[in-house]
């Protein structure tokens, strides 16, 4: 007799079940083989929600790095173009100084040095159009921080900065796409960069070299005034502190090509001195690159003798100076190009650990998937031959 606490399954019960089992089998092969189609684990954030916001997080900051690259790709072009920019200023620069050089030829008359002052002009214009540049969005290369008028302007024969100085700073990730104008072009000392050294007296009779510092511990920032006086067919010379008004030196014999020195400072002198011949010394005061070149021409054109002499040493030591700061603001943009580069392939390494962090998070391992998939199919197969035989289970079945 069978116990009554015998379980009993039902043939709608094994139905249930196997259809269940059948439904669960058929869905997951349907998954894999849309992960297969997608080649993705993770294909919505209910599959897995862990892996769904690491994904998300990594692609969200793959985007910020794409947004930062293409910033920086335009940064890039515009420093380059700055850079050439400035390539083509030092060339004029050097141009201009060779011009200078040949000004000084005691052959010229002053329609040669007429003519000579139109083409200095010519290039000095060159050179303003040169800091006005604008890089391929119209913004100026030379702007400062964020000036987007024209950096450049002529007022009443000067030539004045219109921008906004000062240099934004670089980031981790970005670079200033305009350098500080003032600093490349405005800010030039005056004579040697130490002192200035010009001619007095009608007609000018002496002249000087640029000068030079002796003895830099020497130097006081004074001016001075070295003034000449011929008696008894010898001539002296003077030196006077013009700020605190003492004489430095009395008196003293002058000869020709010689060096007066004092106060650290020392300076070549040459020519023969008139009665009211003297040579006044000031420290260097800041000026533009296009101060410098306009009294250069100015120089060429209207002055002769020991004045063009002493116009042309000095034009010669400011043109100097001049040229080596539009130099050193190539070599910085040189430098921030060499950042972007660096810039570049950290984002670039940055990216691709991002992209690695998504893969793990989301991509489908597809050798296993294929393995999953032949696995289903089997339980597939399974459940559908369980199926068959759950149909089976009736009793019509028996009694035919």
């Amino acid at each position: 007799m069978t116990s009554l606490l015998t379980p009993r399954v039902a043939t709608t019960s094994q139905y249930e079940t196997t259809l269940t089992s059948l439904a669960q089998s058929q869905q997951n092969l349907a998954r894999l083989q849309e992960q297969i189609s997608a080649q993705k684990r993770v294909l919505r954030p209910s599959d897995d929600p862990l892996a769904a916001l690491q994904a998300e997080r990594a692609r969200t900051r793959m985007d910020r790095i794409e947004v930062e690259q293409r910033a920086l790709t335009a940064q890039t072009a515009a420093l380059t173009t700055t850079e050439s920019t400035l390539g083509d200023a030092v060339t004029l620069m050097q141009s201009f100084r060779s011009q200078i050089i040949g000004a000084g030829n005691p052959a010229f008359s002053s329609d040669d040095r007429a003519s000579l002052a139109q083409e200095l002009q010519s290039l000095r214009d060159q050179l303003l159009s040169r800091a006005n540049q604008t890089d391929s969005n119209g913004h100026p290369l030379f702007g400062g921080l964020g000036s987007k008028g024209v950096p450049f302007a002529e007022l009443a024969g000067k030539v004045v900065y219109n921008g906004i100085a000062g240099q934004v700073a670089s980031t981790d990730v970005g670079l200033p796409s305009s350098l500080d104008g003032f600093v490349t072009w405005m800010n030039t000392p005056s004579g040697n960069g130490t002192f200035t050294v010009a001619t007095q007296g009608s007609p000018a009779s002496v002249s000087s070299d640029a000068g030079a510092v002796a003895d830099p511990s020497a130097v006081t920032g004074h001016g001075y005034r070295i003034s000449f006086a011929t008696a008894n067919g010898a001539t002296t010379y003077t030196v006077v502190d013009t700020t605190t008004h003492t004489t430095l030196q009395a008196a003293q014999p002058y000869t020709t090509g010689g060096t007066i020195a004092f106060d650290g400072l020392q300076i070549k002198v040459s020519g023969t001195p008139g009665q009211d011949a003297a040579l006044v010394v000031a420290p260097s005061e800041r000026n533009s690159v296009f101060d410098v070149l306009d009294r250069a021409i100015a120089s060429i054109r209207n002055d002769s003798g020991a004045k063009l002499t002493q116009g042309i040493a000095t034009a010669l030591s400011e043109l100097d100076l001049a040229a080596n700061r539009i130099s050193s603001a190539r070599s910085f943009t040189g430098q921030l190009l060499n950042r972007a580069d660096n810039i570049g392939s950290n984002q670039s390494d940055r990216s691709a650990q991002l992209d690695a962090t998504r893969a793990a998070a989301e991509d489908l391992d597809i050798i296993a998937a294929v393995s999953n998939v032949d696995t289903q199919k089997t339980m597939y197969t399974a459940a559908l031959q369980s199926y068959a035989k759950v149909q089976q289970l009736s009793l019509f079945n028996y009694i035919s």
